[in-house]
């Protein structure tokens, strides 16, 4: 049971996020056949699925949600927003009856029952405002729809056409039982879709006692049913059993004839099973002798013999006239239905669940590897053995095609954590009485499972202050020239072994002379220091930092940014913000594809190994003539700032004649880093730092190489930046110089 509620739990929690999707999507397009239908078969799984693992308080609550969308799907309810914001907060309601099954709790607290009962009443209102001018009466049980009873009709052609209901036939398999399944369950879960009129237990499989199998299931059921339901609605009842069970459903109006080929069918004994549909109330005694009277007289149910003919006599299977193309459209069917199912196993066998865990476990092991790998080649390499040097290269290939896929195994896709905020523009929308689009772009982009888990709160604050801040009421766009609906936009894609996501906004833009004024006021900048437009706009990434003069539930309290540059600093990321005053804002963030393993390039200073991630490495070029003095050089005539790691890690020791510059590029920023040797392309297994070093600058983390020593991986974001606040601060610097010597 703890598997299967496991399964439940992951598999509804799939079903609301489709759910909620297909709602957010309804309230833009109303007419949309298909997305209701999707709606209501998510909420239907949901509740069919709580059915079965007997959890009640989750089938009772869900129960009166799929009758607001049967209602809503068969076109007695018209879509309102009122009514789209009832069905979103039942979404989360049933989220938070979720959590309590996945804690193990026997029921729901106090708080969560009232919330429960408060959203039951306010459904059981839609439901009334919904049958006030129909038949429906208000708190009638939507499930079912008492239907008057009626006697056989006689038709044309003698036929009998039976209208009391649905007749359902099971035979559980004998494998039910060893599957975790009751078949008791699905009786249950029936009667929420309608009501049973009459049952016949049917052991006629059960072998002799010693016989017996204890775990076999040797039961079947001929069920009289009467519901609203569609057939499919009932087959789906039995979906978890579908390959364990035979099943078969004759639905109100059949004629005798079909129940007539329905009972040959059975394995059961014809007469006996005739008896049983007579008690369960599927049929009249009255139509049974019908069948047994046209089966003696050899008469056709559905044609009558040719004048002049003696009547001949059928089985009680074949008085079908048409019964061989009957026949073969059942088996055409039925090849068709295994088809499908075949098709759906084997997309199913394709996909595997794993726990988050062992998925690390693994990760953890491929970087030991690559660490012994990396190990095992440099003593390959010093032992001058080709064979061994080559066999060791063989397996070094190999090792770093299993870090590709392990590597691989961690890659989600980022739509799902955008799509999430469809929900959150709609209701901060409503909240500010703001008319808010959301667009997303670049959702198919893939990065490391644990960077998505972490990025989703940055996000978060990020997309909500452009919602608060940057978008300006209708009027003042109006009166802007704009359009009066706003647009956020979430973008992501992959740029030089990194993943950008951009949060954007066509708003009214950061103001820079406001953020500066409430910088100086906060003491955060001295009065009269000159500072650049980005400098300016960087100063809302301060502690404490904000211009909002009201405080609101969204934001205004001064807190928020500089946590979200705190948390993407802690995923080795950058953010950056870029704004048009009267046009908008974009906050851009970059974070590394993975956290665990990377390719870097080798170099030394003195004595240390560093680390460079490869993906940032653009060439390596030597270092001429160039005095101690002087921090940039002429690339191919483009000015290109450089740092010296003996410098920034104040490393002592004679420089070698010749230095090395590696040049590296991050954000579309090129810079220079100085070192002694080039030592070549390296598999990296990112170490974290401790807590003691993480004020370092200049250091993302560290690893170990192949002869057991520790060598530090090169933060080159804060190095470039370092770069280009020397060269700014030159460029400030000489334009002083020249402004002093040249006063007109």
């Amino acid at each position: 049971m703890d598997e299967l509620t496991s399964v439940f739990v992951q598999e509804s929690r799939e079903q609301l996020a489709d759910m909620e999707a297909g709602l957010l999507r309804l309230e833009q397009d109303p007419q949309d056949a298909d997305n209701i239908n999707a709606i209501f078969r998510a909420a239907h799984t949901i509740k069919g699925a709580s059915g079965v693992i007997e959890c009640g308080f989750i089938e009772s609550f869900t129960h009166k949600v799929e009758n607001i969308l049967d209602k809503l799907r068969n076109g007695e309810i018209t879509v309102s927003g009122n009514l789209a914001t009832l069905l979103l907060e039942c979404c989360d309601h049933m989220g938070h009856l979720i959590d309590v099954l996945e804690a193990g709790q026997p029921a729901p607290s106090p708080e969560v029952t009232a919330q429960a009962e408060a959203l039951g009443v306010r459904l059981d209102a839609q439901l009334a405002a919904a049958a006030s001018g129909t038949e429906v009466q208000q708190g009638a049980d939507t499930g079912s729809v008492p239907v008057e009873h009626e006697s056989p009709v006689e038709v044309s052609g003698g036929g009998v056409v039976i209208t009391d209901g649905w007749l359902i036939s099971v035979r559980f398999g004998p494998n039910v039982l060893r599957g975790g399944m009751d078949p008791l369950s699905f009786l249950r879960y029936l009667s929420s879709l309608g009501e049973i009129l009459g049952i016949e237990t049917l052991p006629d499989a059960m072998p002799e006692a010693e016989d017996m199998d204890p775990e076999s299931c040797y039961l079947g059921f001929e069920i009289h049913f009467q519901t609203r339901a569609s057939k499919a609605d009932i087959e789906r009842v039995f979906d978890f059993v579908q390959d364990e069970c035979e099943l078969r459903i004759l639905p109100p109006n059949s004629k005798l004839s079909e129940y007539l080929k329905h009972i040959e069918e059975l394995p059961e004994d014809t007469m006996r099973l005739g008896e049983i549909l007579v008690r369960c109330g599927a049929l009249t005694q009255a139509e049974l002798d019908e069948a047994l009277r046209l089966q003696h007289d050899g008469t056709s149910p559905h044609q009558e013999d040719s004048p002049g003919e003696e009547p001949h006599l059928l089985p009680l299977g074949e008085i079908l006239v048409e019964q061989k193309v009957v026949q073969k459209a059942l088996v055409d069917a039925a090849v068709g239905k295994q088809t499908q199912v075949s098709e759906k196993k084997a997309k199913e066998s394709r996909m595997i669940r794993v726990q988050a865990d062992k998925l690390d476990l693994l990760i953890d092991l491929v970087g030991e590897l690559v660490i012994a790998g990396a190990s095992t080649n440099l003593l390959a390499n010093r032992s001058g053995q080709s064979d061994l040097v080559e066999a060791t290269s063989i397996l070094s290939r190999l090792v770093e095609d299993i870090r590709d896929s392990a590597l691989q195994l961690r890659m989600v896709q980022i739509g799902e954590t955008f799509n999430r905020f469809h929900r959150v523009v709609r209701d901060v929308a409503k909240d500010l009485e703001k008319n808010i689009e959301l667009q997303v772009s670049g959702g198919e982009t893939e990065l490391d499972k644990s960077v998505v888990e972490k990025i989703g709160d940055p996000l978060m604050h990020l997309v909500r202050n452009a919602l608060d801040h940057g978008i300006e009421p209708a009027a003042v766009r109006a009166a802007a020239g704009k359009p009066e609906q706003g647009h956020v936009a979430l973008n992501a894609y992959h740029d030089s072994g990194s993943i950008v996501i951009e949060v954007s906004d066509d708003g009214g833009g950061l103001k820079k002379e406001r953020i500066l004024a409430k910088a100086i006021e906060k003491g955060l900048v001295q009065s009269g220091h000159n500072l650049t437009d980005q400098e300016i706009v960087n100063l809302i990434f301060e502690p404490g930092f904000s211009t909002m003069e009201k405080v609101s539930n969204l934001s205004g309290r001064g807190v928020g940014m500089d946590v979200v540059r705190r948390n993407i600093q802690s995923l080795r990321g950058t953010v950056d913000v870029t704004t048009q005053e009267g046009l908008g804002s974009t906050f851009t963030i970059r974070l590394p594809l993975t956290l665990a393993i990377i390719d870097g390039f080798l170099v030394g200073v003195d004595k240390g190994a560093y680390v460079i991630p490869l993906d940032t490495v653009v060439e390596c070029i030597e270092l001429k003539d160039q005095p101690d003095s002087r921090h940039y050089l002429n690339l191919r005539g483009e000015v290109l700032p450089f740092v010296r790691l003996r410098e920034v890690f104040n490393i002592e020791g004679d420089i070698p004649p010749r230095e090395n510059v590696v040049v590296v590029q991050y954000a579309g920023q090129k810079a220079g880093i100085v070192v002694d040797q080039l030592m070549g392309e390296f598999q990296t297994v990112i170490k974290p730092l401790g807590n003691l070093f993480k004020h370092l600058k200049g250091i993302g983390g560290s690893t170990i190489l192949g002869s057991g020593e520790v060598a530090l991986i090169l933060d080159v974001q804060a190095l470039i930046q370092r770069c280009a606040s020397a060269e700014e601060l030159r460029m400030r610097n000489s334009n002083r110089l020249l402004g002093a010597t040249n006063p007109n």
